[in-house]
């Protein structure tokens, strides 16, 4: 019996951890440069029990093992805004944060009072040659495909070269470890490596490439899950209960 009530503990936490992978989701979708997240989880077999010398079943319990990130691509949603790219391919932004260098989808970007690009938050994006940074006279902002950064000096009609935004890749995406909403850091053997082929669009964003309705129902069937395991474990209580009450009525 104690078997029952502990496979749907276990499996009742899994569902617990799943369903807050779920709710983040939701709350995420419309994050820019948001990926969804998704929960893994593996058997794990106890010992086999014995009895009278006879070994029994082993019995299987529910591990939550850990999460894998949907890195497929979001829409592409047009802002008009000169310093906003989406990024096209399987590749990366470059952030410097107080952590050391994190990677990022969100292409949403800004010009601080010093002058470099930035962040919504307020890192500085990287370029090949580490952060780029505008001067007050700069104009007519303009990002190629590649990456490169070309401004309009003052009254000049010629071009200048700013920068070009730094994209990375890596082998085994599923070794980045979030942080944050958007952030991800390499970890393990995991090393950016140039991300050749990938490109950027002006004046445009990434969105959350988080599936609503997908999440909604998943939502749903947590829940129903859930209730479902706690109505078997107060039954299987119940069970329990009743025979202790039949054996204490036994006479001695």
């Amino acid at each position: 019996m104690q078997n029952t009530l502990l496979v749907g503990l276990s499996r009742q936490v899994a569902l617990g951890r799943e369903m807050d992978v779920v709710a983040n989701n939701i709350a995420n979708l419309d994050t820019t440069g948001f990926k969804a997240d998704g929960s893994l989880f593996e058997e794990f077999l106890n010992s086999p029990a014995r009895s009278g010398g006879v070994s029994n079943s082993r019995v299987s319990f529910v591990l939550d093992r850990g999460i894998w990130h949907d890195m497929s691509q979001g829409s592409i949603q047009r802002t008009g805004n000169p310093l906003d790219v989406a990024v096209d391919g399987n590749a990366f932004l470059v952030v410097q944060t107080p952590r050391g260098e994190r990677y990022t989808r969100n292409g949403a970007m800004q010009i601080n009072s010093q002058g470099q690009l930035v962040t919504s938050d307020g890192d500085p994006v990287l370029g090949e040659a580490g952060p780029i940074t505008f001067q007050q006279t700069d104009n007519g902002i303009s990002i190629g495909k590649d990456g490169t950064i070309s401004v309009r000096e003052g009254t000049s009609r010629t071009d200048s070269v700013r920068g070009k935004l730094r994209l990375v890749t890596f082998g085994n995406m599923q070794q980045l470890q979030k942080e944050g909403g958007t952030l991800f850091a390499a970890s393990g053997n995991a090393q950016p490596q140039p991300a050749v082929g990938a490109g950027v669009t002006q004046g445009a964003v990434e969105k959350s490439n988080v599936r609503s309705v997908v999440e909604m129902s998943r939502m749903i069937e947590i829940t129903r899950t859930y209730t479902q395991i706690a109505t078997m474990l107060q039954q299987q209580s119940d069970l329990n209960q009743t025979s202790l009450d039949k054996l204490a009525d036994i006479p001695a």
